[in-house]
């Protein structure tokens, strides 16, 4: 299972930004991983059988955080990291029982708790959004009075958009809630929290009215890697895609990277990647979330655009092995404009004719690649992005050329949800998934 000679590197593995394929290539020659999974968990499965027996696994099913603690100890790692939002609670648990760096416990705290975030990049005097816990339905007035309106609901710890959505009223907050929280097994407590109004001549009108910051923490000193531009959201939240380098003149995107290192400062990230979304507002940048690791689908676009692996960073940080800055500088691509585009269904869309699907968008100038999921996915606007059932990769020469690749994709897809699947078997995509990132 590996060079006995490398260092051990433990990741935490679970749904998220790398699959353990891809973690397996970066830590070639580099280390020996060891995945801490529970490995017959269905959001785990799927990725574990396209690595078979190349993968070396520690089963924590069932074990508490401490015997995880024990169980990791007892690799005598030169490292953890994760990259999944789930597992960064019981990351920073395993860092601190084997004594390797990660994020403290109390970093990961503000990391994943929006309401303390919001409250500990307003106590450094990074910004002050007002965030307020809801809860209960029976709440929602005293919120309301405190947040304003309209205001954004969603989840105090999550990822992905599940469950977020723009409210207007005090009506629609209760009715929102109350179904957000009733087929929840763990219902969970939800934030309001004051809207931030986009300016989209910053970015321009064809392009997403936020961006986001890829940067690698060393030793508490953040180095950008790149500014990534996103294309517009679905209603209500969902992410549709990114674009590098993004849309931004200098001095903008200049703005927005000072806003993330004070931000990364303000929590306490001191070591790993990270992934920072900012909303390009009329009042100047500000930052949406904070996230203490790689960002989803990041990986891929860096690569493609800058030549820079952004998994392998990860895996020399959590080592404590020296990580270059990327090259050419953030802002400028090797060549043309990389993006990704999601594959989002509009609601009630019947599922797609799969192969002819990819077929056509594959035959789009500037296309490189058509990635279409063959698992279920989970559908509907409250899923937020667990709801793609792909991803189309490709590059274009410049960001006019690019509009032009992404207004056809998406005539190509409107017919597409428009077209009945032929008399045959079934898809898949008919069937919800229980596990949702």
């Amino acid at each position: 299972m590996g060079d006995a000679a490398l260092p051990v590197l433990l990741v935490v593995h679970d749904e998220g930004s790398a699959a353990p394929m891809r973690i397996l290539a970066a830590a070639r020659g580099l280390c020996r991983v060891v995945l801490l999974c529970e490995p017959e968990h269905p959001r785990v499965a799927e990725g574990l059988r396209s690595v078979g027996r190349h993968a070396e696994i520690a089963d924590v099913t069932g074990l508490d955080t401490e015997a995880v603690g024990r169980l990791a100890a007892g690799f005598t790692p030169g490292g953890v990291v994760t990259f999944s939002e789930r597992r960064l609670r019981l990351t920073a648990s395993v860092a601190e029982a084997c004594g390797v760096p990660f994020h403290t416990e109390e970093t990961v705290d503000v990391l994943t708790d929006k309401f303390r975030q919001r409250r500990s990049l307003a106590a450094h005097g990074v910004q002050d959004t007002r965030c307020v816990p809801v809860p209960g339905v029976e709440d929602i007035e005293g919120v309301i009075d405190r947040v304003g309106l309209p205001a954004v609901l969603k989840p105090r710890s999550g990822a992905g958009s599940v469950d977020t959505c723009l409210v207007r009223s005090a009506d629609e907050c209760r009715s929102r809630l109350a179904e957000f929280t009733a087929d929840r097994d763990a219902p969970g407590e939800f934030v309001l929290e004051e809207y931030l109004p986009g300016d989209p001549g910053l970015a321009g009108p064809d392009w997403g009215d936020y961006v986001s910051v890829e940067s690698v923490v060393v030793d508490g000193e953040p180095r950008t890697v790149a500014v990534t531009g996103k294309l517009p959201l679905a209603p209500p939240f969902r992410e549709t895609g990114h674009l590098l380098p993004a849309p931004l003149a200098p001095a903008v995107a200049a703005d927005v990277v000072r806003l993330e290192r004070r931000a990364l400062r303000a929590l306490g990230v001191r070591h790993g990647v990270t992934h920072t979304e900012i909303k390009l507002t009329p009042a100047g940048p500000r930052v949406i979330e904070v996230n203490g690791r790689l960002g989803g689908h990041m990986a891929e676009l860096v690569r493609r655009s800058l030549g820079y692996d952004l998994v392998a960073a990860a895996l020399r940080l959590a080592l404590g092995l020296p990580v270059e800055s990327p090259e050419p500088p953030p802002g400028r691509g090797r060549s043309g404009v990389a993006f990704h585009f999601k594959v989002v269904p509009p609601p009630d869309a019947p599922p797609p004719d799969r192969p002819a699907l990819v077929e056509r968008l594959t035959e789009v100038p500037g296309v490189d690649l058509v990635d279409m999921t063959e698992i279920p996915v989970p559908s509907g606007w409250r899923v937020g992005t667990a709801g793609a059932v792909g991803v189309v990769y490709g590059t274009a020469p410049d960001h006019a050329e690019l509009r032009k690749v992404l207004d056809r994709l998406r005539e190509l897809l409107d017919a597409a949800w428009r077209t009945p699947v032929p008399q045959a078997p079934r898809s898949p995509f008919a069937h919800p998934r229980s596990d949702v990132r």
